[in-house]
């Protein structure tokens, strides 16, 4: 079973960017994304990647977020930019081995990844 391993996570001031990886330990041509999680609060779907490349966002991060693939390393990438303190929380690289298609909002539910990295904190100061 393919294994994902986050990293880039940090502490930043509102209005600053960080970059987020998720590398994987086998091909990855299949459905990708990451998923968020605060304190008290359920997983949400921040942005996916099928395996042609099309992507979806949550409304909460278009225009900020940009989710990409190095498919020559099976890297994941998160760019994230103009960070607010409401971005603040646990993410985590998510995947479907199973799974080549998954654009569309219905696609960023955690029940439709199998396979979850260990998390990367993200913490936005205002």
């Amino acid at each position: 079973q393919v294994q994902l391993v986050e990293s880039g996570g940090g502490s930043v001031e509102a209005g600053g960017s960080l970059r987020l990886s998720c590398a994987a330990s086998a091909y990855t041509n299949f459905c990708m994304a990451w998923f968020r999680q605060a304190p008290g609060k359920e997983r949400e779907g921040v942005a996916s990647m099928n395996a042609e490349g099309g992507t979806t966002y949550a409304e909460s991060v278009k225009d900020r977020f940009t989710i990409s693939k190095d498919n020559r390393k099976d890297i994941l990438s998160l760019q994230m930019n103009s960070l607010k303190p409401e971005d603040s929380a646990m993410y985590y690289c998510a995947a479907n081995p199973a799974r080549r298609f998954c654009t569309g909002a219905s696609t960023l539910r955690a029940g439709v990844f199998g396979v979850w990295g260990q998390g990367t904190q993200v913490t936005v100061s205002s």
